[in-house]
């Protein structure tokens, strides 16, 4: 079946198509049906069946004879250590940390914060939890301490799983100081932190509020999987809210299972045994879906990479990992390939590695301008797929179905909606638009299994964030259009579509004009206040390393780019230079703040923030063309 006959059996009969997908999993109990839509627009999958993540993550493969397989490789280096752990060994270390941790009293329901870093004992830790039934909320490690403790006191978690450190290139990031002072801020308080010390940086667990990772599971029986219901949250996962407390997507056990297990082999194009990398962290949904779970429960081997795409210890560093561990399927964020872009325009360093193992790129995260698509395909010459989804629904929305059929590329889109997902773009009044117009995307319910059923403890602003704009529809907040051939455009979040002087136009239309320009490694357009047009268009740009152009006359040149290719219209003049970019650890540049800078308005502080002494570098280089007071 090609893809097209594939998403018209989801259309035709979405229950039977669910309920196919559900045949791969292992269940205790099956579900009697696929949809429960009694409390509509609250929408529930597989709710009466019984099933363990962990099991069929972990103890199914050993069961099925594939115990020898490798299940996770450890490649860090920042430590310069590599290993590999096989399913049959994963299996004893979960169910041994799990065990520990019900001897602590942790049972199902029970909320556990993890706080580490990439190190494999995260994953361990995830599927411990799985194990036995609690519900894990991953704390990106080295996070602020009155962020954890925001996270603390909503989640309401028995204990926390945490490491002694995590290390950047060049530095430590001690998190006891940052876990002693959440739990002093927060109002609830866990019963115990369990630490893994690393040998970078030992610490004194100086009370019993903290154990030792290995000795608490000393002399303890390891713990068996225990079953939960289909409609169990699996975990909470914390991502940025405009109001500024975060909001805890929910994901729930069962539709968990089969999406993430369907997405493998049909949108990524890989078999059990297969190496997949994804080169994300486990803060992220990223990093949950697709180095933990997806892998692990189709049966892939994973890797888990302590490292950034520069810098440990150069550019080429994804390819050696690439060609020493035969990865087959590559996933990771554009801005990591325009960070190696900037450092290694020609693309020197892949020559030293053999990369023939790779069958495609999947680019995932914000949007992947034409140039660094471009880039990668000449490099690295294999298929470059970019794909769009969210934290929300924890898998992809609009992507290329390799493992079905592998559709044409349109740079520039993520190609088409999967199975599950009736993608419409909406205008203001929640009418569909005509193709090419750009509106509001907008997904009709139900969202298929494994997407978010409502938020951690708060149903309301569940309604509120994505029901209420548009009735029957889930709101995504990302703006764009689809063409005649029904591929999508993602052009922009909502609020970075701008009025000047009443045409409306996307920013990130802008940036992929900006991008072109051949000295511009990186850039973001912002929309700032203007009294006469409303809003005007602003760029930043950062140059590629040995650019050693004059930056008046590059910007010239892009102002001259944008009023060729999207037209006097854009009234597009200002742009200025800058070292780097204020972004999220996980690579999303901050437009919001940088416009409220401009506009001299006030901000919070963003908790995600990579650098916080960029904002005064952005809020200097926008003075210097007279905004921000």
């Amino acid at each position: 079946m090609g893809f097209k006959e594939v998403y018209a059996s989801w259309q035709e009969n979405p229950e039977a198509f669910w309920m196919q997908a559900a045949e791969a999993i292992d269940w205790d109990a099956k579900p009697s049906k696929a949809l429960f839509d009694d409390n509509a627009p609250l929408y529930e999958w597989y709710k009466d069946a019984r099933v363990n993540t962990c099991w069929n993550a972990v103890d199914r493969h050993v069961a099925a004879g594939r115990g020898d397989q490798t299940a996770i490789i450890y490649d860090s280096p920042i430590t310069g250590v590599k290993d590999q752990i096989t399913y049959a060994e994963l299996q004893t270390r979960v169910a041994s940390l799990a065990g520990a941790l019900r001897a602590k009293g942790i049972e199902k329901g029970d909320r556990v914060i993890i706080y580490m870093p990439m190190v494999p004992q995260a994953i361990e830790a995830m599927l411990a939890c799985a194990r036995l039934g609690a519900i894990h909320s991953v704390v990106f490690g080295g996070f602020a301490a009155n962020e954890l403790a925001v996270r603390i006191d909503d989640a309401t978690p028995k204990a926390i799983i945490a490491a002694s450190c995590g290390l950047e290139p060049g530095r430590v990031v001690e998190y006891k100081p940052l876990l002693d002072g959440a739990v002093e801020l927060s109002k609830h308080k866990p019963d115990f932190c369990m630490v893994l010390q690393r040998e970078q940086h030992p610490v004194e667990l100086d009370n019993d509020f903290y154990v030792d990772w290995h000795e608490s599971q000393n002399g303890v029986d390891p713990a068996e999987c225990v079953p939960v219901e289909g409609d169990h949250p699996a975990y909470i996962l914390y991502t940025s809210g405009t109001t500024g407390a975060p909001k805890g997507v929910v994901r729930p056990t069962a539709g968990h299972l089969v999406a993430l297990n369907w997405t493998m082999k049909n949108i990524y194009n890989v078999d059990p045994g297969d190496v997949f990398w994804a080169a994300s962290d486990v803060g992220w949904v990223v990093g949950h879906s697709y180095i933990c779970y997806a892998p692990l429960i189709h049966g892939n081997t994973t890797i888990v990479f302590e490292g950034k795409p520069v810098g440990t210890p150069d550019a080429g560093t994804f390819w050696r990992v690439i060609s020493e561990h035969n990865v087959r399927c590559f996933f990771t964020a554009p801005t990591a390939f325009r960070a190696i872009k900037r450092e290694d325009p020609k693309g020197e360093l892949i020559k030293d590695y053999d990369i023939s193992c790779l069958r495609g790129l999947y680019l995932a995260g914000e949007r992947a301008d034409p140039d660094t698509i471009h880039w990668a395909q000449d490099v690295m010459g294999v298929p470059v797929y970019d794909h769009w989804w969210q934290t929300e629904t924890g898998y992809t929305i609009v992507g290329n179905p390799a493992g079905i059929e592998a559709l044409p590329v349109k740079i520039g889109s993520p190609t088409v909606p999967m199975p599950g997902y009736d993608v419409q773009i909406l205008d203001e009044a929640g009418h569909p638009m005509g193709a090419n117009e750009l509106g509001a995307i907008a997904i009709k319910l139900p969202l298929p299994p494994g997407t978010l059923p409502t938020l951690w403890n708060a149903e309301e602003r569940f309604k509120k964030s994505y029901l209420n704009t548009f009735p029957g529809y889930y709101e995504t907040g990302d703006a764009g259009m689809i063409d005649e051939d029904g591929y999508l455009y993602i052009m922009a979040r909502t609020d970075d579509v701008i009025n000047v002087a009443g045409h409306r136009l996307s920013t990130g239309g802008m940036e992929e004009v900006l991008a072109a320009h051949p000295d511009v490694a990186e850039c973001a357009v912002i929309g700032v206040t203007d009294q006469l047009k409303g809003q005007l268009p602003v760029g930043f740009l950062c140059m590629n390393s040995g650019a050693g152009r004059d930056e008046a006359e590059v910007v010239a040149e892009v102002v001259k780019l944008v009023r060729e290719k999207i037209g006097p219209v854009a009234a597009f003049k200002l742009a200025v230079v800058v070292d780097r970019l204020p972004k999220t650890r996980s690579g999303k540049i901050l437009r919001g703040t940088m416009v409220s800078i401009a506009d001299g308005k006030d901000y919070k502080m963003p908790a995600t923030i990579d650098d916080p002494a960029i904002l005064g570098e952005i809020k200097t280089a926008l003075q210097s063309i007279g905004y921000a007071g």
